[in-house]
């Protein structure tokens, strides 16, 4: 069964919205790393941030079992038909998550 490899491509912070927004001092999400990488199959991954599983589960759903952005509605979406990159909703510090999936 194919597998997800789950790699954390950048912890993004909007300053502009911070100022604007927020009321104490803001990060950048302190749950993930750039670079940091996760492998899982629909479950979620151990030490994984719920908020961001809810957000990206549908797209590693659609990955793991065979469908792809490539094609239909998405056709000329990604180069890759095995990727995906998706975010967390999370609009002051979003981070950004390339989906890839992989077959063992």
């Amino acid at each position: 069964m194919p597998r997800c490899k789950i790699c954390i491509q950048k912890c993004s912070l909007n300053h502009t919205l911070v100022k604007e927004y927020c009321k104490k001092k803001v990060s950048p999400c302190e749950s993930f790393q750039a670079g940091a990488v996760f492998i899982t199959g629909l479950e979620k991954p151990e030490g994984f941030s719920d908020w961001a599983w809810t957000d990206i589960n549908p797209c590693v759903a659609v990955l793991l079992t065979g469908g792809n952005f490539s094609k239909g509605v998405f056709d000329g979406w990604t180069k890759d038909e095995s990727t995906m990159i998706a975010c967390c909703t999370d609009g002051i510090r979003p981070v950004i998550f390339k989906l890839e999936r992989i077959e063992e």
